[in-house]
């Protein structure tokens, strides 16, 4: 009887990446310089004040596996642990930090704010860490409407920029101060970031170039007889040692179906499987990237091959349609022409389309199906697998893809049927054809782009969107 998971066979990585090298050199630009921060605090002020703002507060909270709950305060100073950043609204007050007040042992480098004067360290606190009273939470607001009462601003108008973890913060600010008023407006941060410059882009660039150096990794060590442990170590490890920030930010499935898209748990590569680097997240200086490419190990089945190039001629054709004046609803309608001539789609409009995720029609939720999948290495571990995933056909996703931006940040905008913007030079974003259908076929391609003045660049061109292939042969 097994009693332990299947053996990854980590030992084998170093031999079989000893030959490696990718096929392009990699540049890897500098930090943002100051001038481009100095830039953005202007931006922020100009917009606070026609906001009517005496003030802004930017909370960013940690999250765990040393990681923050959003980019705001990287974006706007470079500090890439938590804190609240105080921006007076005129500008010949300086900036102030509060930050150390989670159990975080991230210290600088790298993390010197930029243009921030003084860095207020409010210390993790509590019975059980440090046997003292005190919460830490509402230590920093005290100390946040401490500063605040100081400069003046005790009855104010303060905009107010977080997420769903300053929730505790502003509540205790709200205490503090009854009689400033408090304005929530992430908007002013998020509409700068819909257009990148060129210093960012290059930082992007330098993102997409790690993604196509860790999947010529990954196609470097797969083979059959390999573990997903290993091909997803081989990724980690190439765009690691290159100047990757992490190594959590991107899935990868193998099955005979090419429907998973995961972690990995102790895969063994065989003939017939079909592998997804679903890369959501390769990050560089902040900046991250997203690709998602497909492995074919020998011979695979009719339909499989007709879903890989539905949805690789799909981005070819969205490609094409990339400029600045595009209408981002006929770049999202193109990729979706292939999926349609050939019977899998009957339209390109989102509210239509069925997708992976989706409720039921009326908005209700869906019951994923039970029903015994068979899975050698999952029950080689003593586990089954008991439903059926997805539980619908169709795309992922009910578009075609949407902007990438910074580490913790959301999207800007999508691609979509239903998004009649325009596209600008400067705007980044990802375009990925997807399709699944349960214990059948699956699909995942895409490339990141850069809108330039007269087309666009393929950040990820370093490696062919088209399927590679893998010989059955150990």
């Amino acid at each position: 009887m097994t009693s332990s998971a299947t053996n990854s066979g980590s030992y084998r990585v170093g031999s079989l990446l000893a030959d490696f090298q990718p096929d392009f050199d990699f540049d890897a630009p500098l930090p943002l310089p100051v001038e481009e921060f100095e830039d953005r605090l202007r931006r922020i002020r100009r917009q606070a004040v026609e906001a009517g703002h005496d003030a802004l507060i930017v909370h960013t909270g940690g999250v765990g596996w040393f990681h923050t709950s959003n980019h705001y305060l990287r974006y706007i100073c470079d500090w890439m642990r938590e804190g609240v950043l105080i921006i007076p609204t005129d500008n010949d007050k300086p900036l102030t930090l509060l930050s150390f007040f989670t159990q975080s042992v991230l210290l600088p480098p790298g993390g010197e704010p930029v243009l921030v004067e003084d860095i207020w360290q409010i210390g993790p606190i509590g019975r059980e860490y440090a046997d003292r009273p005190g919460d830490s939470v509402v230590k920093t607001a005290e100390k946040c409407a401490e500063l605040l009462a100081g400069m003046g601003l005790a009855k104010a108008q303060i905009g107010r920029i977080g997420d769903g973890t300053s929730l505790t913060f502003w509540t205790a600010l709200d205490e503090l101060m009854p009689k400033a008023k408090f304005v929530a407006d992430n908007a002013i941060l998020d509409r700068m970031q819909k257009v990148r410059s060129p210093r960012e882009i290059a930082l992007f660039r330098a993102a997409a170039q790690l993604i196509s150096i860790a999947t010529q990794a990954a196609y470097h060590v797969a083979r059959p007889g390999v573990t997903d442990h290993e091909i997803y170590a081989a990724f980690t490890q190439a765009q690691l040692s290159y100047g990757g920030e992490t190594g959590d930010g991107y899935q990868i499935g193998i099955n005979e179906f090419g429907t998973h898209c995961g972690k990995p748990y102790g895969h063994v590569v065989r003939p017939g499987d079909l592998i997804n680097l679903y890369v959501s997240n390769v990050t560089y200086r902040g900046y991250t990237a997203q690709t998602a490419r497909m492995i074919a190990i020998g011979g695979i089945t009719k339909r499989q091959e007709a879903v890989l190039a539905a949805c690789t001629e799909g981005v070819k054709r969205a490609e094409k349609l990339i400029r600045p004046g595009a209408l981002m609803r006929d770049v999202n309608n193109a990729a979706f022409e292939p999926m349609i001539e050939r019977g899998m789609l009957a339209s390109p409009e989102a509210r239509s389309m069925p997708y992976n995720w989706a409720p039921m029609d009326d908005g209700g939720a869906r019951l994923i199906p039970r029903q015994y999948v068979k899975n050698i290495d999952w029950e080689a571990q003593g586990r089954k697998l008991m439903h059926l995933y997805p539980a619908t056909h169709g795309p992922h996703n009910p578009n075609l893809g949407h902007s990438v931006g910074m580490a913790g940040g959301q999207n800007s905008f999508n691609i979509s049927s239903h998004n009649y913007d325009r596209m600008e030079e400067g705007m980044v974003f990802v375009l990925h054809t997807q399709w699944l259908e349960p214990l059948s076929a699956g699909c995942n391609v895409g490339d990141m782009y850069v809108v330039t003045k007269d087309g666009f660049e393929n950040l990820s061109r370093h490696t062919p969107l088209e399927t590679h292939r893998i010989a059955a042969e150990a």
